[in-house]
């Protein structure tokens, strides 16, 4: 049985602390120090500070930094580290500057209908396509084939380089026309994000078009690749499903722990869709409630691991539960929780040894009669 969002938030509220649904205003540090160690990089390749040989190694520290803010900006821009809708558009404006994305155009896709539609067919638009949508439009064809991850295709990389660039520009140009924002929000979210651009332009020509390369141009990619990293194995395994339930359509995943520390625990995942408005510096409490109850339904893995099995699957839904690659014609099951039925289900990925939270991904999966629709109905189980 699926169950919406707001079955689980009335459970598990209750026994979670009174502060954990505080702002966490001390995540606002990492404004300074990621804004600082960028500043320092530019000035230091704009000023001959670093070998050219180094420049490298200064392009990963901003390209990180960048990252950074963009998850600052995640986490502030849903209310969980400032209250007040110009503070947290503030924060939310500087820390998706590297990525010259509009807040009001984040709030919207994101918050909005990513949060409110998660993983539902034609509604949330970071799902990958059925099969439908993809036969429909040949654009979506070329991008889903060439630049999608899956299918076990090198080129599936410019995913993770250029994915989160590539698909906030193309929110940007479609907000109206998808319903994500007025024509005059619209304009405001072009003006926001222009003179985001504009500044980068000004930066090119005050050091140079070759200290702009290591100062921006790489870094951008690096902090793509990041945050691309967590998005994409953040739902592309999961099946579809009308119903909003974290619990089957989203996966956590897991990382060193000082990457979940860089990266502000954006992999804690399942639990950020059940309370986005609380700070993910909690999310362990609430995965630890989570596994006291439900631990046949909670699906978490390794980053690795859920990166390595977006690129051996295919990224089209043939129905809710069977992922296709188009190309070259296989097919594979999605993530499902452990107590959905999938007896006899040979693994696609090695078995992750975790009792209670590993989720099963199989080929060549048959889908019974009663989910043959192209979404999974909330009387399933």
């Amino acid at each position: 049985m699926l169950r919406p969002v707001s079955f689980y938030v009335r459970e598990l509220k209750p026994a979670l602390p009174g502060p954990a649904f505080e702002p966490a205003h001390s995540r606002l540090w990492w404004l300074p120090v990621h804004t600082c160690v960028i500043a320092l990089g530019i000035l230091s390749l704009a000023a001959g500070w670093v070998p050219w040989l180094a420049a490298g190694g200064v392009s990963l520290l901003i390209g990180a930094s960048f990252a950074g803010l963009t998850f600052l900006a995640h986490e502030t821009l849903h209310g969980a580290v400032v209250r007040g809708r110009g503070r947290r558009r503030l924060v939310g404006a500087i820390g998706f500057f590297p990525f010259m994305i509009s807040p009001r155009l984040w709030i919207a896709w994101h918050n909005r209908v990513h949060h409110g539609h998660t993983n539902h067919a034609g509604m949330d638009p970071d799902a990958y396509p059925t099969v439908a949508e993809y036969e429909k439009h040949e654009l979506l064809r070329f991008v889903t084939d060439h630049l999608g991850p899956g299918g076990r295709r090198l080129n599936g990389g410019l995913s993770l380089l250029i994915g989160f660039s590539i698909q906030s520009t193309h929110m940007l140009l479609r907000a109206k026309a998808y319903g994500l924002l007025s024509a005059r929000e619209q304009r405001l979210a072009l003006l926001e994000s222009g003179l985001a651009a504009a500044a980068w332009l000004v930066l090119a020509f005050a050091i140079g078009w070759p200290a702009f390369v290591f100062a921006f141009v790489l870094p951008l990619l690096v902090a793509n690749a990041v945050v691309m990293g967590f998005i994409l194995t953040n739902h592309s395994l999961s099946p579809l499903s009308d119903v909003n339930d974290p619990l089957f359509n989203s996966l956590s995943v897991t990382a060193p722990r000082w990457v979940e520390w860089l990266t502000m625990r954006f992999g804690f995942h399942v639990e950020h869709h059940l309370f986005p408005w609380m700070s993910s510096r909690h999310a362990p409490l609430v995965r630890s409630l989570i596994l006291s109850r439900w631990p046949e339904r909670y699906q978490s893995m390794p980053i690795g691991r859920a990166l390595l099995a977006l690129h051996r699957t295919g990224r089209v839904y043939k129905n809710a539960t069977t992922l296709a690659d188009m190309p070259g014609g296989t097919e594979c099951m999605t993530l499902l929780p452990r107590d959905w039925d999938s007896k006899g289900l040979t693994p696609l990925v090695p078995r992750l040894g975790v009792a209670g939270s590993a989720p099963v991904l199989a080929p060549a999966f048959q889908v019974p009669s009663a989910a043959t629709s192209s979404m999974v109905q909330s009387n399933e189980s």
